[in-house]
């Protein structure tokens, strides 16, 4: 039996350890200081998405990755309404990116806490698949969540990024 040695890539671990940290961080929102939730993404998200794109996979194409959805919804809110509670007035932004903006003369509000709550959801899910299983489930699961960054989540983690960097660098001058 070959055996892939994706797992022992240092990017790959590197990327597994900031997903572990990332959900870490949002679990804990509810006992954070603002100022120090919005520094910790600031540092984790740019950290992650290096790693998402440097995700090296040999794709064996036996079957169709996918991750199992494991975490329920009302976890989800709960990670969501504490990170909304936290930023308070600061959680909602314009979004710029939006396909619908080229047929809109409205501005069209995203949530950060939705956002992050969103990149949380499928990193959750990818903590889960992959833990105590063997190297080959472990890269189907590398795999899966490399193609979902692709389709869907780089775009989410850039655009609060940005959203996060206007509100530690001009909302607190706007405030004064």
């Amino acid at each position: 039996m070959m055996e892939s040695s994706t797992v022992l890539n240092n990017n790959s671990l590197a990327f597994i350890g900031l997903c572990n940290e990332y959900c870490q961080t949002l679990e804990s929102a509810r006992e954070t200081e603002c100022d120090d939730f919005i520094a910790a993404m600031l540092r984790l998200l740019p950290r992650i998405y290096i790693t998402a794109s440097d995700l090296k996979i040999d794709d064996l194409g036996l079957e169709e990755p996918y991750i199992d959805g494991r975490l329920d919804e009302d976890y989800y809110d709960s990670i969501r309404r504490s990170i909304e509670n936290l930023l308070g007035p600061d959680d909602t932004y314009l979004e710029v990116f939006e396909e619908d903006m080229k047929y809109s003369d409205t501005p069209i509000a995203a949530s950060v806490s939705e956002g992050l709550a969103d990149i949380f959801q499928v990193l959750y899910n990818f903590l889960e698949a992959i833990k105590d299983v063997p190297n080959e489930l472990i890269d189907q699961a590398l795999i899966a969540v490399k193609d979902d960054f692709q389709s869907y989540w780089s775009r989410i983690l850039c655009n609060v990024m940005r959203a996060l960097n206007h509100i530690r660098y001009n909302a607190f001058n706007e405030r004064d």
